[in-house]
C-alpha cells in the first residue's frame, strides 16, 4: 500500500506511480487515440461526412454507466473496507490472548510460554501467506520448541497451526497450568482467529459476479468506440481528446474496483498486511517477553 499526504494536492496530481491508472491504461489509450485519428480523419478529409450528431443518446448512456461504475467502485472498496477491519480484529484479538496467556502462564515454564508465542505469530504469517496463496510457510518463525516445518505439509497451514494451538492450550489446561475459567476466557478468542480467516477467505474467493463484470466492460468499449461518431460533427479533430478523456475516466473506474476488490495481495493500492503483520508479531513478541508479564 502506497504512503501518501492527501493534503498535498500538487504531488497528487503531478506524480504517476507505478499503480498509476494512466500508466496501466497507455497502452489503451494509445490504440484508442489511433482509432479516433484515423476515424476523424476519413470522415472529415476523405468522405467529407458531417454526420448525425448523436450526442444525446451517449448523454443518457453515459449516465447509466456512471451509475453502474458507482455501484461497481463502491462495491469493490465494501471488500476492501472489510479486509481491513478484519485484520484489524486480528491485531486485537492477538493482543488480548497474548496478554491472558502471558498473565495466566508463569514465566517459569518458559518452553510452554515460547511455543504460545510462536504458534500465535505464525498464525497471523499464515494467514496472510494462505491468502496470497502462498503453499508453504514463508516467512514464519521456527524455534527450539516450535518449528514451522511441522506445518508445511498441511493442506491449509492456518488450520494445522490454530489446531497447534488449541492442542498446546488443552495440554496447560489439563497440566494444571490454566484454570478451566481461564480456559473459557480464551476460547472467544481462538474462534475468533478462525472466524476472520474465514471471513477473509470469503472475500478473496467471491469475487463480483461474472456476468456484471462482462457487461461492465462490454458496454464500456461499446460506449467509447461509438463515442466518435457523437462527438464528430460538433468537435471535429477535438474528438479525439474527448474520447480519450472519456475512455480514461470510465476504464480507471474499473481498472482501481478490480484492484482493490481481493485487498490481500501485493498491489500498490492492496491492503498493508505485511506491515500489519510485522506489527502483531513484534506486539506478541513485546507482550510474552516483558518483565511483568
Amino acid at each position: 500500500m502506497i504512503a501518501y499526504d492527501p493534503k498535498n494536492w500538487i504531488r497528487l496530481i503531478v506524480s504517476f506511480p507505478r499503480s498509476d491508472t494512466f500508466r496501466r491504461l497507455l497502452p489503451g489509450m494509445i490504440g484508442m487515440a489511433i482509432y479516433c485519428t484515423l476515424l476523424v480523419y476519413l470522415e472529415i478529409d476523405v468522405w467529407h461526412h458531417t454526420g448525425v450528431s448523436t450526442i444525446a443518446v451517449h448523454s443518457i448512456l453515459g449516465f447509466v454507466i456512471s451509475l453502474l461504475l458507482v455501484f461497481r467502485t463502491n462495491t469493490a472498496y465494501d471488500r476492501w473496507w472489510e479486509g481491513r477491519r478484519l485484520w484489524g480484529t486480528y491485531v486485537n484479538h492477538s493482543r488480548s490472548i497474548s496478554m491472558k496467556l502471558a498473565a495466566y502462564i508463569d514465566k517459569e515454564h518458559k518452553a510452554e510460554r515460547e511455543r504460545l508465542r510462536t504458534l500465535i505469530g505464525n498464525y497471523i504469517a499464515a494467514s496472510r501467506n494462505n491468502l496470497r496463496g502462498m503453499a508453504h510457510p514463508n516467512s514464519m518463525e521456527s524455534n527450539e520448541w516450535c518449528s514451522a516445518s511441522e506445518f508445511s505439509s498441511a493442506d491449509h497451514i492456518p488450520n494445522a497451526i490454530l489446531l497447534a494451538l488449541v492442542e498446546e492450550i488443552d495440554n496447560l489446561r489439563k497440566k494444571g497450568l490454566l484454570t478451566d475459567i481461564q480456559f473459557l476466557t480464551l476460547n472467544d478468542e481462538l474462534r475468533s482467529f478462525a472466524e476472520v480467516h474465514g471471513a477473509c477467505e470469503r472475500i478473496k474467493s467471491t469475487p463480483i459476479p461474472y456476468s456484471y463484470s462482462i457487461f461492465i466492460k462490454k458496454i464500456i468499449f461499446i460506449y467509447c468506440t461509438t463515442l466518435p461518431f457523437a462527438l464528430l460533427k460538433d468537435f471535429g479533430y477535438w474528438t479525439i481528446l474527448c474520447t480519450l478523456f472519456v475512455f480514461y475516466s470510465f476504464v480507471s473506474l474499473e481498472v482501481i474496483a478490480e484492484e482493490i476488490e481481493n485487498p490481500f495481495g501485493t498491489d500498490a493500492n492492496d491492503l498493508p498486511i505485511d506491515e500489519i503483520t510485522d506489527k502483531t508479531r513484534h506486539n506478541i513478541n513485546s507482550i510474552f517477553r516483558h518483565e511483568g508479564s
